[in-house]
Parts: structure tokens; C-alpha cells; sequence
């Protein structure tokens, strides 16, 4: 079908263009406005100038191209409340029964008040016009057909593939003056003839009703009605359709809401139309142009975007902001970036969230809580909250206020910290000891138990002493936050005590790349600009590198993705891609596809998840021990980088999994030496027990207490304790022979650092610990011979043979879980 808004036929001047126009006004009227709609026959005494015109008009399309009109688009809550709306044009396209008959009629009365009797052109009016034209005078004559022609064209003009040819057509559909004028007229006029032989009256009323504008930023008669009187338009009285019908002459001007007194003026030629055709009574009309528009008007005004949603549910914005992300983002909404916006802004859609309000007001009024948005530390923080097992966004704030204008005020912006550029614009941030629970997954899954025991002494190696799948040189020093010990000590203690030097030796019997691929499954990567690259040269949004710092997370990564894998652990090994739509739906009703959260049941094993849970639990009396456990069964982990620039915790249930994060948003900066939400960090801190874990726990609280929480599935022994085996007897060997007969047996091997005096030669082993039983895989700790002890006195006690010695004795960790 061709594009009528270009097919504009045969160029004709002023002169030629005149008379054609009175060659169709004396034939319509004659032959009947048919004949001379479809061919234009020669006039008598055709001269050159008519003969040019008839073969232009001749030339003139008379199919319509009718595009499904642009309507506004709605986000809502999971239950319903409206959140935002996005629209190019503020429409709500309804059926003709829908629209009240008196609502019908005062548009009829106004515009075209022969509209039932016309075939599409309104002979008599284009006889008035042709003459005030041929006078010098350019008048209107258009019927409701020809107008709706006129917004089909205009509309059509938006498809343009450049914004220069965009304008061009608007004004081909709008010309008023000269030849240029006539020429469009007759345009519409021939078209006009065409589509009311396809179509009946009541159709191209109901289209008009819904194409044209109402106002500077309101079109068809169902958003007017909604707009300015906050009422369908089946619900119109007499008046409020007076009222609307008067604007679409110049939308602009007659606008109720930006000029009444001038839309009054216009409003009471309406009623005065209105009454001497009938539609209503003299004490009507009388009691109409009687009554102020001021008081009849209930404007209702739409906030375009996600700058409203805050005022329906607090802290909203961001939550909303991405999902128009995900809409930009995802081919299930089209093939192009352009396609995915036009869907949103001109394809009617209602959008169905994930977001459950009451836990957002929650959510907002906690992560400010913690630090509030004017505190002058200038301090962020960010919570987001996933359902394990399904995806689903339940919360998603930060302390700050959203704003998508290009220039805010302080604490206002647009970038959303928790989630990765693509999706909101911020690049992450370092998760810390967060990260740690990816190298006890993969500890786990090569059959390492929590009770081993790994020698968490050293504080520095050599990065290539770690089996990694990159080329490592260089040193690698670090140190323990959070009072942890560089002491031997089980990887449970370690775990819930949050101690870098035990799971670097922990990380030294992995593969770091294992380690970063099992984080990378279940979903975490940087959070940077895909279109960047890292330091390695990757792309900035890729996996974690496979690094020994990276064991303590040190790259960045967004809140959103750690919440989403921790959410895996409390499902029992479920991991789904988080999700924010659960539906979207046209306005024909059709559901359309959305993106999926492709949930993997066994994404990590039930066992070892269950493991991590039992794990993560001991938190409590670890790391958070100042917090307190929550009034339910939950487990968690606190974060603190090297320096005190971001601090997390990442805590969970069955139910939800929540991250919350605290730091500075721009460039990393340490937090010591700052007073944050009235409490001065000079001494240490803050940690990730220090505000992060508070807020979560007072949101989780509020809401999870008080409801029915479940706890996790019971972890196994073989997770917990290993396989326990008798371990090889090594006292009185050099320590070559007895490290390489436990190395056999399956075990590691530490040395103590202080020798002792013993019966054994100098340099053999005096004591080894554990020396009877241990699991499978676990360090055992090698105590060396300093040579012979000095002989007693006699009498000064009894002399004891030297035996295998206690399981525990010389252990130096911290305690038994």
C-alpha cells in the first residue's frame, strides 16, 4: 500500500491550482461529489491550465495507509498500582460505544455538522472556500473525514526515517495557504471520498475521536475526558463535552488547562452549535455559558516517566528507571534499540512489575535510614532484594533522590547503584569478603569439607603459586579486616570469622579459574561498560579475572548480581537471572513475550548448597555477632574491602535475598576518619557490621517477622566433617619423609613455626596434629625437633614416653564450631 503522506502527486501553481479547485466544486456540484472525488473530467473550454490541473488531480492518491495509533504506556506494581506512564502522545484509544453519545454529538455540531449527510466532502463549505480563496481569503472547509485524513497523514509523518524529512511531511499535511493549501485539500478531499466508500460513518467517527489532539498534549476524546475532568469519556456531562470539543480547532490555544477564560470563549460556540441543532435544551445552552470552566475542570496531569513513580511508592524510581533498561535492552521487545523504544512509548502496553510495594516503602525507608540522604559524610547506600527460586525484584532503593533531568540538585541522579551500567549506569563496586562464598563453592565441590583445617598464616605469596589458567607474576600481599587471625584454623571458623589469609590458602589448593566460573554461573560478573575493556583487556562486563585478589573481590560487581547468586544458595541451588516484568500485554489484550529467568534447578548441587547455607549461618556469632541474628533462620556474609571503601552484607532466607551496600559512589574512597549517620568511624571501621548488616536486618525484619520462615535444608556430614581416616604416624621422621607420606595418604601439610625440645633429632618431627584421626584432604600440622630436652634433676618429677599425642593438642585455632 502506498505512503500517502509522500505521495503528494503532480506539482501545480497557484493558477492551476485554483482551478482545479473550482473545476471539482462546479463538477461535485453537478455531477455529485463522487464523480468528482474518483476522476475529475474535463472541464468545458478546457484550456492548458485546466487541462494541467486535471491531470494532476487525476494523479492524487486515494488509499489511506492506517498505522495502529500511538497510545501511552503504563508500568504498574505486582498489584496493580501504577507507577509511571511513558507516551509520545497521551492517548487511550477506546470503541465509539465507549464515548458518550452527547460527547459524540457536540463534536459533530462543531466540526461538521452535516457530517451524516456528506460523502466525505461537504460541497457547500468547499464552495464557500473556493470563492474566499478566489477572493484572496483562505477559509476552512474540511468535513471530519477530510480532518481525520489530515491527522493520518500528520501521524504517518512520524515514521520518517530522518527528523528533516519528518518536518517536511507535517507541513505538506498541514499547508493552509496558496497553492500548496488547495493542492492538500483536494488531497484530503479525493482520499476523503475514497475511505468513506470503504468504511461507515460510525468507524470514521470513532477513529477521529481517537486520532485527534485536545489539548497541547492530549489526544483522542478518552485521555481529554481523563485528563481534564479525571472521568472516562462515556461519563462526559453536556458541558465537559462542549468543553473538549472546543479545543481540537487550535489544541494549543483553546486548552482548558493552560488558558480557561479563552477556552470558555470556545466552549460556548460549542453549546451555541449544540443547541440549534438540538443536541441540547435552551436551559442547557443558558445554564452553560453560565458556568466558569474553572469549576466544571478536575485536571488530572500525568507525570511522564519514572520522576513519578517516587510520589506512588517511595524510592521507585530507580526500580522503574530499570525497567525501561531491561526494555531497551532485551530483543524480546524487538529486533532494534529504536524498535524496543517506540514499543514503549507508543505501543499502548501495560507492563506488569515484580516490585511489591509495602517491601519498597520498606526498603526505601531503611537503606535512608541507615544513611540518610543529606548526611554530610555524602556516604551512598543501596538495597535490593530478590526472591530465591523465581528472580523476582521485590525491593530495589538507595539513599539517594531519583532525577532523569540533565541538570539535579545534590543527592539527586539517575544512575542506579545497584544495578551494572547497562541497566543503570553505575560500574559496581568491589564486593569484598561477599565474594568469598564462590571459593567455599568450589572448596566444596572438590569434595573439601568446612572442618578442615587450612594454614591461614600467611599474608603474602607469590601469584603464581596459585594453579590459575592465565600467566601470574608478581607479589601479592594482603592483610585480614575484621579481626580475623592468621592462625591454622577450620575454613567453618574461617568462613564466619571472614578471614582473607585462610581462604587464600584455601584458594592455593583450587583453580582460581574454577572459582571465577562458578561465580560467573551464577550470574556474577563486572558490572562496567560492556564497550570498555578491563585491565586484561576483556570487556568491562565480563567475568571476574582469575586472580588471587580476586578471592577477596576486588573487581566490581553490582548489588543486584550477588543477591540474584546468593538467592541460589537459599533455593537450594536454583539460580535464576533476575527478573522486574512478570507481563506485558498490547492493547488488543495479547500477552507478549517477556524475558525469562530461566531458572536452572541444580545450578549448585542441593548438598552443597545446604552446606554453604549451615555455613553462612555461623555469621552470627562471627563477623555479625554485634548485630545479632534475626528473629528467623537466615544466613549471610559480611564484605569490607581493603581499605574501608565499600562495605556489604549479603544475608538470606528461603523467602529473600537481600544485599545491601555502603560506600561512596564516585571514584573508590576510603570511609575511615568519616562521621556517618552520627557515628564517627575514626578508630576502624566502618565494616560491613557497621551499617550495611543493620539495615539489612531492620528490613528483613519488618518484612519477614512475624510470618512463616522456613530454615534450610540440614547440610550433610560428608560436606561438614569430610571422610575421616586414620592419619600415617610421622613422629621421629625428617620432615621430607613424613611430608611426602601424608601428601600420599591424602593430606596437607603445615609446619609449625617454633620448633621444640623433644627426644627426636633435630629437625625430625616431634609432634603432629591431629595424629590419630582427620578428614580426608586436611592440613596436618608438623611440629619440629629442636633436639634433646636437658635431663631432669632427680626427684624433680616423672619422665613420660613420647606418644602419638591428642588430636587438638598444639592447635592453635581459635575454637571448635
Amino acid at each position: 500500500m502506498p505512503t500517502p503522506a509522500r505521495a503528494r502527486g503532480r506539482k501545480v501553481n497557484a493558477f492551476q491550482a485554483l482551478a482545479l479547485l473550482l473545476s471539482f466544486v462546479m463538477v461535485a456540484g453537478v455531477g455529485g461529489v463522487l464523480g468528482a472525488g474518483l476522476v475529475l473530467p474535463g472541464v468545458a473550454a478546457a484550456n492548458t491550465v485546466t487541462d494541467v490541473s486535471v491531470t494532476a488531480f487525476n494523479d492524487l492518491p486515494t488509499e489511506l495507509e492506517q498505522r495502529a495509533l500511538p497510545e501511552k504506556s503504563e508500568i504498574l506494581a505486582a498489584d496493580g498500582t501504577l507507577l509511571a506512564t511513558f507516551y509520545q502522545q497521551n492517548r487511550v484509544v477506546v470503541p465509539l460505544e465507549d464515548i458518550a453519545e452527547i460527547m459524540q454529538k457536540a463534536v459533530i455540531a462543531v466540526e461538521d455538522r452535516r457530517f451524516y449527510e456528506h460523502a466525505g466532502v461537504d460541497v457547500a463549505g468547499m464552495t464557500r472556500a473556493a470563492i474566499a480563496t478566489a477572493m484572496g481569503t483562505t477559509q476552512g472547509a474540511s468535513t471530519l473525514t477530510q480532518q481525520y485524513v489530515k491527522n493520518v497523514l500528520i501521524e504517518a509523518a512520524n515514521y520518517a526515517e530522518t527528523e528533516e524529512e519528518r518536518l517536511a511531511l507535517v507541513d505538506a499535511a498541514r499547508e493552509a495557504e496558496g497553492a500548496e493549501g488547495i493542492a492538500r485539500k483536494l488531497r484530503e478531499a479525493k482520499i476523503a471520498i475514497s475511505l468513506e466508500q470503504e468504511m461507515t460513518k460510525d468507524e470514521i467517527l470513532e477513529k477521529y475521536l481517537n486520532i485527534a489532539a485536545f489539548g497541547a498534549s492530549v489526544y483522542g476524546v478518552e485521555s481529554a475526558a481523563q485528563y481534564y475532568f479525571g472521568k472516562s469519556a462515556k461519563d462526559v456531562t453536556y458541558l465537559e463535552a462542549a468543553t473538549i470539543a472546543g479545543i481540537t480547532q487550535s489544541p494549543s490555544k483553546w486548552d482548558p488547562a493552560l488558558d480557561p477564560e479563552a477556552n470558555q470563549l470556545r466552549r460556548n460556540v460549542v453549546l451555541k452549535d449544540m443547541r440549534e441543532l438540538g443536541y441540547i435544551t435552551q436551559e442547557e445552552y443558558e445554564t452553560g455559558v453560565d458556568t466558569p470552566v474553572e469549576e466544571t475542570l478536575k485536571v488530572t496531569p500525568i507525570k511522564l516517566g519514572c520522576m513519578a513513580a517516587g510520589d506512588v511508592v517511595p524510592g521507585s524510581g530507580f526500580f522503574c528507571d530499570y525497567v525501561t533498561k531491561v526494555i531497551a535492552q532485551d530483543p524480546a521487545f524487538g529486533e532494534t534499540r529504536q524498535e524496543r523504544s517506540d514499543l514503549l512509548y507508543r505501543g499502548g502496553l501495560t507492563i506488569t512489575t515484580t516490585l511489591i510495594p509495602s517491601e519498597q516503602a520498606v526498603a526505601d525507608a531503611e537503606v535512608k535510614a541507615g544513611v540518610p540522604v543529606d548526611d554530610p559524610s555524602g556516604v551512598a547506600s543501596a538495597i535490593v532484594s530478590v526472591e530465591p527460586g523465581n528472580g523476582k525484584i521485590t525491593a530495589m532503593a538507595q539513599n539517594r533522590n531519583y532525577s532523569a533531568l540533565q541538570e539535579t540538585a545534590d543527592r539527586e541522579t539517575a544512575v542506579n547503584f545497584n544495578t551494572s551500567f547497562e541497566y543503570g549506569g553505575s560500574t559496581g563496586f568491589s564486593p569484598g569478603s561477599t565474594f568469598k562464598p564462590f571459593t567455599l563453592l568450589e572448596w566444596l565441590r572438590k569434595g573439601h569439607a568446612l572442618n578442615e583445617t587450612v594454614n591461614g598464616s600467611r599474608l603474602s605469596y607469590q601469584q603464581n603459586e596459585f594453579p590459575t589458567c592465565i600467566n601470574l607474576v608478581g607479589d601479592w600481599n594482603f592483610g585480614n579486616s575484621e579481626g580475623g587471625r592468621a592462625t591454622t584454623q577450620t575454613v567453618l571458623d574461617a568462613t564466619k570469622n571472614s578471614v582473607n589469609s585462610a581462604y587464600a590458602a584455601m584458594a592455593k589448593e583450587l583453580n582460581l579459574c574454577d572459582i571465577m566460573n562458578g561465580a560467573t554461573d551464577l550470574g556474577v560478573t563486572q558490572a562496567g561498560d560492556p564497550n570498555k575493556l578491563d585491565r586484561f583487556g576483556n570487556p568491562a562486563n565480563s567475568g571476574f579475572n582469575p586472580t588471587p585478589a580476586n578471592v577477596l573481590g576486588s573487581e566490581s560487581t553490582s548489588p543486584l548480581q550477588m543477591a540474584a547468586a546468593y538467592a541460589t544458595f537459599a533455593s537450594g541451588g536454583t539460580y535464576c537471572k533476575p527478573i522486574a516484568i512478570t507481563s506485558v500485554i498490547d492493547p488488543t489484550g495479547t500477552e507478549l513475550p517477556v524475558p525469562s529467568a530461566d531458572c536452572r534447578a541444580g545450578a549448585v548441587e542441593p548438598q552443597i548448597a545446604a552446606a554453604i547455607n549451615y555455613a553462612l549461618s555461623n555469621v552470627w556469632t562471627g563477623t555479625a555477632s554485634r548485630v545479632g541474628a534475626p528473629s528467623f533462620p537466615a544466613a549471610g556474609k559480611t564484605g569490607t574491602t581493603s581499605v574501608n571503601e565499600n562495605n556489604w552484607f549479603l544475608g538470606y532466607t528461603p523467602k529473600r535475598a537481600t544485599a545491601v551496600w555502603v560506600g561512596y559512589s564516585g571514584a573508590p574512597r576510603p570511609m575511615g576518619g568519616q562521621v556517618i549517620a552520627g557515628v564517627p568511624y575514626f578508630s576502624g571501621g566502618p565494616y560491613g557490621s557497621s551499617i550495611a548488616a543493620p539495615t539489612w536486618k531492620r528490613y528483613m525484619e519488618r518484612v519477614l517477622g512475624g510470618g512463616d520462615n522456613p530454615g534450610f535444608a540440614a547440610a550433610g556430614e560428608r560436606e561438614i566433617y569430610g571422610e575421616r581416616v586414620s592419619v600415617p604416624y610421622v613422629l621421629g621422621m625428617s620432615e621430607s619423609q613424613a611430608r611426602s607420606r601424608l601428601e600420599a595418604a591424602g593430606f596437607r601439610v603445615s609446619i609449625a613455626p617454633q620448633p621444640v625440645e623433644s627426644q627426636y633429632q633435630a629437625g625430625s618431627v616431634a609432634q603432629q596434629s591431629p595424629s590419630s584421626q582427620a578428614v580426608r584432604g586436611s592440613s596436618i600440622t608438623l611440629t619440629l625437633s629442636s633436639g634433646q630436652p636437658q635431663q631432669p634433676a632427680p626427684g624433680d618429677g616423672e619422665t613420660g614416653s613420647p606418644g602419638r599425642g591428642d588430636e587438638n593438642s598444639n592447635n592453635p585455632q581459635p575454637g571448635n564450631p
